[in-house]
């Protein structure tokens, strides 16, 4: 039999469920408005996945990826309720370029990478203070910096390499590109998108993370978390 949660346990389980609706207020708030994008003199880099690596970090791998999951149902709500040209990958219920209905492949497409970015940061920080030791602000918010950038390029590089690999002709139908193209195309988006996108994680990432992880202690609550 289990014992009962001591009050310190129940305040920690309350301040992290708070703290994990705050995130996802935060996830839809920056997918239904313009606050999710960030104005870049060649292209707009969006920073949805920003509280789920944040959430990570703070809260653990299994909190992060319900961040994750969040990230990827605001992302077919967008899809579904304003669709554009590649919307088919991330709704089920957006027809395919050539058939009459959607893919259940989009809903792989559109959550498995965003769970998975509410895990990788956390799995990279964590052998990063692993190997560092308990060092100093810089170096944790180096490592924190670090995992941001992984999971920003998860995000980016699992989304576009499965919709090369699931929807080749599709997307090649919905971009009016020649088939043999679309792995360059694919290629451009991930640098062209993915290099920005991980630079404002790993700015924003260690900015938030450390004062808040000092205020709350939740690293330790992160660390117990992945231990359970």
């Amino acid at each position: 039999m289990k014992n009962a949660p001591t009050r310190t346990q129940q305040s920690r389980q309350i301040r992290d469920l708070t703290i994990l609706a705050l995130f996802t207020a935060i996830i839809f708030l920056l997918n239904l408005t313009p606050l999710g994008m960030i104005q870049l003199p060649i292209i707009n880099a969006t920073i949805l996945h920003v509280p789920v690596i944040i959430g990570s970090i703070l809260l653990g791998p299994r909190k992060g990826a319900f961040l994750g999951g969040m990230f990827g149902l605001a992302s077919m709500i967008k899809n579904t309720m304003t669709p554009g040209l590649s919307s088919f990958v991330f709704s089920p219920l957006i027809p395919v370029p050539g058939l009459d209905r959607g893919s259940a492949w989009a809903l792989l497409i559109c959550f498995v990478p965003r769970i998975l970015v509410g895990v990788t940061p956390w799995l990279v920080y964590t052998l990063l203070k692993k190997l560092t030791g308990r060092r100093g602000g810089g170096v944790r918010a180096g490592s924190m910096a670090l995992a941001a950038v992984v999971g920003a390029f998860t995000n980016t590089a699992l989304v576009m390499g499965a919709i090369g690999l699931v929807f080749t002709e599709a997307y090649a139908a919905a971009q009016n590109i020649p088939v043999e193209a679309v792995l360059g195309f694919i290629l451009s988006i991930v640098a062209a998108n993915g290099v920005p996108e991980a630079i404002v994680a790993a700015v924003i990432t260690p900015a938030v993370c450390l004062p808040v992880s000092r205020a709350l202690g939740l690293e330790r609550t992160a660390a117990a978390e992945a231990a359970v």
